[in-house]
C-alpha cells in the first residue's frame, strides 16, 4: 500500500509515493542530498538540473560497479564449486553428479 513520505533535498520538498517503510525512504532521500551536495561543493554554480544529472550518473556507476562485482563473485562462486566438486569426485571415485549453478 503506498503511502506519501516527505523528504527534503537540495532545500527542496518533495512528497514521494512508496510502498516501502518511512525510514528507508528516508534513507535514500539522505543519499540522494548527500551526492547532491557533494556535487554542488566539488562544482560551484551548477544549477539543480544539471547537479541531478551528475548525481543519477554518478549513483548509475557506482550501481553498475556493484552489478558488475556481484556477478564476477557468482562467476568465482560457481567456479570454485566445480573445483570442489572435481575434488570430491576424484577422492570419492564418482563422476557426472550435477554441479551446483550459480545464478545472477
Amino acid at each position: 500500500m503506498e503511502r506519501p513520505v516527505r523528504v527534503r533535498i537540495l532545500d527542496h520538498e518533495y512528497l514521494i509515493k512508496s510502498d516501502e517503510e518511512e525510514e528507508y525512504v528516508h534513507d535514500i532521500a539522505r543519499f540522494v542530498n548527500d551526492k547532491f551536495r557533494e556535487i554542488k561543493e566539488n562544482m560551484e554554480g551548477l544549477s539543480d538540473k544539471r547537479t541531478a544529472i551528475l548525481a543519477a550518473f554518478d549513483i548509475a556507476s557506482d550501481y553498475f560497479q556493484l552489478v558488475k562485482e556481484r556477478d564476477d563473485l557468482a562467476k568465482d562462486v560457481q567456479r570454485r564449486a566445480r573445483s570442489l566438486n572435481l575434488q570430491i569426485d576424484s577422492v570419492t571415485g564418482q563422476k557426472g553428479l550435477p554441479t551446483p549453478s550459480v545464478s545472477s
